[in-house]
């Protein structure tokens, strides 16, 4: 039988805490939820590898993120105890169920209606009342409980999300991968004052999010 809890002891040993997560609540969250439980059956044995894991075949194809791009993006976005936050792209939830035990409230978004249904009744089932999916356009963010503290985006984005900025709080934080394959650059867009500033925290590669890929320009 699968040892489950310690594979997650080592996936956040060898791949959260190896990479410079010192957030302890971050760790904490990670080594309570069950990520092989947001994976299809045949996959729960790659649940902790160091990779995006496929959970829904495309077009367009979903993904978790690798474990530690979420816990370092989750870093940076310095997510209090009582902050509101948007999981664009949620999917199966493994995201929503980390933030859960961050954050005070969590709004997990989902297109996919097989997506969000799954992960709805995963988070009833581990107890996680203070979170719940809606379903609607990614791009498109979910208003009607704006503004946030955090957003999150579970997956790469060729440019700023311009509608999802829009609804952050001031002083609201934005986290994302910006770019693709290796010119993938996961950043931190802050609502100021003076407008959205931004900051470049570390380098990462992860699927794009689909929505978010840029228009084709015109060719002459």
């Amino acid at each position: 039988m699968i040892d489950f809890a310690e594979m997650r002891r080592a996936m956040v040993d060898a791949q959260v805490r190896a990479n410079d997560v010192t957030d302890l609540r971050i760790v904490a969250s990670m080594l309570e939820t069950p990520r092989e439980r947001f994976v299809p059956t045949s996959l729960s044995s790659f649940a902790y590898i160091d990779d995006d894991l496929l959970v829904k075949e495309g077009p367009p194809a979903r993904y978790l993120m690798e474990p530690m791009v979420l816990a370092k993006l989750l870093q940076a976005a310095e997510i209090g105890p009582d902050a509101l936050v948007l999981d664009v792209g949620a999917a199966t939830g493994y995201s929503t169920a980390v933030l859960a035990r961050l954050a005070g409230q969590v709004m997990a978004l989902e297109e996919e209606a097989e997506l969000a249904s799954q992960g709805s009744n995963l988070l009833v089932e581990l107890g996680l009342l203070n979170a719940a999916f809606v379903q609607g356009p990614l791009t498109a963010g979910w208003p009607a409980e704006s503004p946030y503290d955090v957003i999150l985006l579970n997956g790469a984005v060729d440019s700023a999300p311009e509608a999802l900025l829009g609804q952050l709080k001031p002083g609201g934080r934005l986290v994302a991968v910006v770019g693709r394959g290796r010119a993938g650059r996961a950043t931190i867009f802050t609502n100021t004052s003076g407008g959205v500033g931004s900051r470049v925290v570390f380098d990462a590669a992860v699927p794009v999010l689909p929505g978010f890929e840029a228009r084709p320009g015109f060719v002459f």
